[in-house]
């Protein structure tokens, strides 16, 4: 079967699912492509959706009309990289690599250094690595530039993952649609693709500034492409901080594909294991991190956990292993290694573990009907919560300028002055009291603004003196406190 072949059982051609991209207008996917964000979390749409390539709608990603406003232009640039198939003889495989497609996401470089060299001639030693680390590292391309086979020819089984349909709204960066979605144009002709690249998954340009259009060529970090800012001052779960169900799905690959089966002791407990058990692992992780109830919702939650360790007599060293070998599967997909994040994620792949042998025992009765865990920083030890090593002198301000009021104009405490306040000063004084909370501040304003004068608080550097002066102008506006 070829790489485009797909077929029906009564041999009559499959109907894919097609995105129709308008001449310089937005991408108008068919209804049924889910879209999601870098998380994997669904990104709410009224159906038909109108994806922004422009690179200038106030309603990222969805499309504003701001194209027209700009005269956008969708034709590709003769400055391009030439559209040029690359072939790399190894040991153990060949690598076809296509500059001309590549979106420069940084995974191959990033992630296998021992064959991708970033700067270097030649780029690609495919020796460099095991065989199944090549694969996946051509599978994690998400330009599809890459590609991998035993001979001198592309092979699409070992180069690409059959996903269902997809559209990924890449963190300021390209949409990512996997699942062999057809590309065409408002006539109903199809897109051209460079030579050697992927039908199962393509970048497409979100920045409006790719000299490959509608393909991404990584403009988007030239032109300093970004999507609206979140709150610096949220708390992000241990979901987002992950990198959210794609990074812990990379995860789970990883470690069923290359730690169990050829392990003496985890893979008979595995053997028969059915061929979505890493998605349903990463959907169970997700939940538990404070993500979507995507375990929940797509295998039944809980209880249906529990079933699948009933009388599987899980030994402790089997417990263990699985334990050292998940970890080194977080090192080996580049999940966050600062010490708040990995103190979190031990603990539960600790707590869970040991709690799936006992729910495993022969005598075992787990207790009915309760709900998911949901997993959260450890004794408030979050990002931000302490001082780095490597900081400097100057006092941290949360890494932004809070807004100061006009002339005239009321400090207000959202404002002005909770932004004054990062996520480490407000977990060391929780024992206490809430330093984002108006009514808690407000109540010890008089201790608060005494401590930051006597350069006391925070602890690792003294306020600047006219945030000191915001602060005491905002206080004495205050009735006297009670």
């Amino acid at each position: 079967m070829t790489e485009d072949s797909s077929a029906e059982p009564n041999n009559q051609p499959a109907m894919r699912p097609r995105i129709v991209i308008r001449r310089n207008g937005p991408y108008e996917p068919d209804p049924g492509i889910p879209i999601v964000d870098h998380l994997g979390v669904p990104v709410a749409t009224e159906a038909p959706a109108r994806l922004c390539r422009c690179g200038q709608s106030q309603t990222k990603p969805f499309c504003d009309d701001s194209h027209i406003r700009r005269g956008f232009v969708d034709a590709r640039d003769p400055r391009r990289v030439p559209d040029k198939l690359d072939v790399y003889a190894g040991q153990q495989a060949f690598i076809f690599d296509n500059r001309g497609s590549c979106a420069h996401s940084g995974f191959c470089t990033d992630r296998l250094q021992s064959v991708f060299h970033l700067g270097g001639e030649p780029f690609i030693a495919p020796s460099g690595a095991r065989f199944d680390e090549l694969v996946n590292a051509v599978r994690k391309c998400p330009s599809g530039a890459l590609g991998i086979g035993i001979g001198p020819r592309r092979d699409a089984n070992l180069s690409d993952i059959e996903r269902p349909p997809q559209i990924e709204v890449s963190k300021d960066g390209p949409y990512r649609v996997t699942g062999r979605v057809e590309l065409i144009d408002e006539d109903g002709a199809l897109i051209a693709q460079n030579a050697g690249s992927s039908h199962e998954h393509v970048s497409l340009c979100r920045c409006g500034s790719s000299l490959n259009k509608p393909f991404c060529s990584g403009m988007h970090w030239s032109v300093e492409f970004h999507d609206p800012v979140p709150d610096p001052l949220r708390e992000p779960t241990l979901f987002e901080w992950a990198g959210g169900y794609p990074a812990l799905l990379d995860m789970t690959r990883i470690f069923y594909s290359r730690y169990v089966p050829e392990d003496p002791l985890l893979g008979p407990l595995f053997a028969e294991m059915s061929p979505d058990h890493p998605e349903r692992v990463a959907a169970w992780l997700s939940e538990v991190f404070g993500g979507p109830r995507f375990y929940t919702e797509r295998y039944g939650g809980y209880q249906r956990m529990v079933s699948q360790h009933i009388g599987k007599q899980i030994r402790p060293e089997q417990r263990a292993l699985w334990a050292i070998y998940m970890v080194q599967s977080a090192d080996d997909t580049g999940l966050p290694s600062d010490p708040e994040f990995r103190a979190a994620f031990v603990a539960y792949i600790e707590w869970g573990s040991r709690i799936a042998v006992e729910n495993s025992g022969t005598d075992a009765k787990p207790p009915p009907n309760m709900p998911v865990p949901r997993w959260w920083w450890v004794c408030n030890a979050t990002p931000g919560a302490r001082p780095p090593a490597v900081a400097d002198d100057a006092p941290a301000t949360n890494g932004v300028s809070p807004a100061l009021p006009g002339p005239g104009e009321a400090v207000q405490f959202e404002q002005h002055i909770r932004p004054l306040f990062r996520q480490m000063d407000r977990s060391s004084m929780l024992f206490a009291f809430d330093l984002w909370k108006e009514a808690d501040v407000s109540r010890h304003r008089q201790q608060i603004l005494a401590r930051l004068q006597a350069g006391t608080m925070p602890c690792d550097g003294a306020w600047p003196a006219e945030r000191v002066a915001l602060f005491e102008r905002w206080a004495d506006a205050l009735n006297p406190p009670a």
